[in-house]
């Protein structure tokens, strides 16, 4: 009696056991992005940033390349930078350091790149959530050359790529200055100052005025200018970069593709509707010619006189 007793018990328990089975949790953890098909190299240069304004959502795991626009005024960082901007995966922001107060010191230039390159900053050239390459374009008199080597740390240590803009005929970026100015002045379009054009008729209404360029210190300016150049490349050579010509895009837009493909973006057909104000021979385009003439003439910078491209 016993026994029975005890086996009737257990049987009890058992089948008590078997109406409350016993739940487990498993949690799975979120695993960070993952790309194979990027090269080794490349990893240091891919990113996937979160911004704190909003969720990237399914374009969590889509790889930014993050980059910069380096040049001077007039060199025709704007019209490139338009081209950059017709394309779908590229938000280029603009002249981002114009403002003082985001390049009064190193601090204030990090915490500046740091939102750019979060996704955080918002400009007319934001895109949506499935970015592929964020940027902005960078003067070298704003606060460039003066920080250049903590600058270059940040490029190397958050992997940021260095496209470089400069013109090769100083003498016509020297024309384009100095127009600018004038206008910045006058504003001769109906009261606006325009620093670039989307109209044959504004180009020509600008392109009227020709400027006095100083010849006894025009070779010293020209030298200078060079010499910005120079001293920047040298600064950034140890980052990822690529060295760009205005006049070669001009006579090659195919040279746009070598952009695309340094960037890592889907190639495609790129567009701006900016229209070129100085198109005539500089030689129709300032005034005292003579003085500029001999002024270079003999010079490094002769070939400046005659060297143009095919508007």
């Amino acid at each position: 009696m016993i026994c029975v007793v005890y086996i009737f018990s257990v049987c009890l328990e058992l089948i008590g056991n078997h109406r409350e089975p016993r739940i487990i949790k498993i949690e799975l953890a979120e695993q960070p992005c993952h790309n194979p098909g990027i090269p080794q190299a490349e990893i240091p240069y891919v990113h996937y940033p979160e911004p704190s304004t909003y969720s990237r959502e399914e374009c969590a795991c889509t790889p930014v390349r993050y980059f910069a626009i380096l040049s001077m005024q007039r060199s025709g960082s704007g019209w490139f930078e338009t081209l950059l901007n017709s394309h779908i995966n590229i938000s280029s922001n603009g002249e981002i350091f114009s403002a003082k107060e985001r390049r009064s010191n190193i601090s204030a230039i990090t915490k500046t790149l740091d939102k750019v390159y979060n996704l955080d900053w918002y400009s007319s050239a934001s895109k949506n959530e499935c970015t592929a390459a964020i940027g902005f374009k960078w003067m070298l008199n704003q606060g460039l050359m003066t920080y250049h080597e903590e600058i270059v740390n940040y490029f190397k240590i958050r992997g940021v790529s260095a496209i470089f803009l400069f013109r090769r005929n100083l003498l016509r970026q020297m024309v384009s200055i100095l127009a600018n100015n004038h206008d910045r002045s006058t504003k001769q379009l109906n009261g606006t100052h325009k620093a670039h054009v989307h109209s044959k008729d504004e180009a020509y209404v600008l392109a009227r005025y020709k400027p006095i360029i100083d010849a006894t210190s025009l070779v010293p300016n020209l030298r200078n200018t060079r010499e910005s150049a120079s001293n920047i490349l040298r600064y950034f050579k140890s980052t990822r970069h690529i060295v760009l010509y205005y006049e070669d895009l001009i006579q090659n837009h195919n040279k746009m593709v070598d952009i695309l493909d340094f960037l890592k973006v889907p190639r495609r057909k790129l567009v701006s509707r900016h229209v070129k104000i100085h198109t005539r021979p500089l030689s129709e385009q300032v005034q005292k010619w003579n003085d500029v003439y001999h002024a270079l003439k003999g010079t490094q910078y002769e070939k400046f006189l005659t060297a143009d491209y095919e508007m």
